[in-house]
């Protein structure tokens, strides 16, 4: 006599505690955490990432990306907050969107903004190129008190009206930097300013 199925319940409040003690492995170090999250969630969240992206590429991308990141971020994971398959779900849910928010940018970049993109960067490389730009004598003296990087990074922000991921690309900086560039250099210019 075989013993009855489980119900619907017992096999969720199974599967969440394996992927709560996957994470517990992961954030030991040990990689078998990974291969178990993939063994209980790995079709599901494949699927998912597919629904979201609509491109086999780029889902499996995605998977992995977020496999990655649950791997790094593991001790983040707190039970008392919420589930660990929602946890896991969220990881590879923001993934997706920011692969798509990528994609989307790719995509929108037709040739004569590349060319664009291009000339500003052969602009930015121009450390006196601001100095065309008209403006006050008082904010010229502040932007001058400026360190070159962080001013090339406003003026192409604020003047040419550049993402800041756009402005990473063109001066082939990590995209932090460029923010905390713009951060910082706005800062200084409000204290200049003032």
């Amino acid at each position: 006599m075989n013993p009855p199925d489980p119900s619907p319940t017992d096999s969720a409040q199974s599967a969440e505690a394996r992927l709560r003690a996957a994470l517990v492995a992961c954030a030991r170090g040990d990689r078998s955490g990974v291969g178990e999250i993939l063994a209980v969630e790995g079709r599901q969240l494949l699927g998912v990432a597919r629904r979201m992206l609509q491109r086999n590429e780029l889902a499996e991308e995605a998977l992995q990306d977020a496999m990655v990141q649950i791997w790094r971020k593991a001790s983040q994971f707190r039970a008392d907050d919420g589930s660990a398959r929602g946890w896991i779900y969220a990881v590879l849910r923001n993934r997706c969107l920011n692969i798509l928010r990528d994609d989307r940018r790719l995509s929108l970049v037709s040739p004569e903004d590349l060319t664009a993109m291009q000339d500003a960067r052969q602009e930015a490389a121009d450390p006196d190129s601001w100095q065309r730009i008209p403006t006050s004598q008082r904010l010229r003296a502040c932007l001058e008190a400026l360190d070159d990087d962080v001013r090339q990074c406003i003026l192409l922000a604020h003047i040419s009206g550049y993402s800041h991921g756009e402005i990473a690309a063109i001066r082939r900086l990590p995209l932090g930097t460029a923010k905390s560039w713009i951060r910082r250099g706005l800062a200084s210019l409000r204290e200049c300013l003032s």
